[in-house]
């Protein structure tokens, strides 16, 4: 057990009554001997609360007002203990053993510092879910794309990144991975699926689909603003060594 580096995997809720339970019983079943849940409760109103404390010995559970996601994961990486840290959104899963696989790889690779897997989206049949799950069925060919739940991540990067910008409520990720290139911050893609990206009726994109293109407005401005105050500090700008579009992939629609 002392060969396998501690990961913390940090866990965003926000009235998630209904996954909670599957995306803790998700995490455990990687079989992966040295682990740290950290549950962030953003402000949960439903019933989020009974159900992490059926988990009380097995994760770490911390409530706070409702700041949005980028401040609940900040949160959680203040707390993390481990050398990786992983992110799953309460509605997603894993894949079996991607921990084990993605750990190994980054292990023997100590260079890189992002270990990225592809995504399977799933979509919601439309049927009204029981109180245990929900119907997905798998739509599209697994891809490459910005989601924080389909990599693992050093510890390190985030102190050379910077954490999640908290004044994003939408596109936070989005807006991580474009610092993370600009940095030219070490990634891998491993032709292996990571992520169950399940889709249904209750995201927070599809919810508010505006205020997600609105989101991708203010990234590039953010952009632009840092090259701005690197050219009036008198640096030169930064030289990326990969495209963009090769960093961060692209989404099937």
């Amino acid at each position: 057990m002392n060969t396998f580096p501690l990961i913390s995997v940090i866990i965003p809720v926000h009235n998630g009554e209904r996954f909670l339970a599957e995306a803790i019983q998700n995490i455990r079943y990687q079989n992966y001997p040295v682990l740290e849940i950290i549950v962030i409760d953003d402000g949960s109103t439903d019933k989020t609360a009974e159900i992490a404390a059926q988990f009380h010995s097995e994760i770490h559970y911390v409530y706070q007002p409702n700041q949005g996601p980028a401040a609940a994961r900040n949160t959680g990486i203040k707390l993390a203990q481990g050398e990786f840290i992983a992110f799953l959104d309460v509605d997603d899963l894993w894949a079996d053993s991607v921990l084990l696989n993605f750990t190994d790889y980054s292990m023997k690779h100590p260079e890189i510092e992002i270990v990225q897997g592809l995504i399977q989206r799933m979509q919601w049949d439309g049927t009204v879910p029981n109180e245990h799950s929900a119907e997905f069925t798998p739509i599209f060919q697994p891809y490459q794309f910005i989601n924080l739940g389909s990599a693992l991540y050093r510890r390190s990067v985030f102190n050379k990144v910077g954490l999640f910008d908290e004044l994003l409520w939408y596109c936070e990720d989005t807006d991580w991975f474009f610092r993370s290139w600009e940095l030219n911050i070490s990634k891998t893609v491993l032709p292996q699926v990571m992520l169950f990206y399940r889709k249904h009726d209750r995201n927070m994109t599809l919810q508010h689909k505006d205020l997600v293109h609105f989101g991708w407005l203010k990234i590039f401005k953010r952009r632009i603003d840092r090259a701005r105050a690197r050219s009036d500090r008198g640096e030169p700008p930064l030289q990326q060594t990969v495209q963009l579009l090769d960093y961060l992939g692209q989404s099937p629609d």
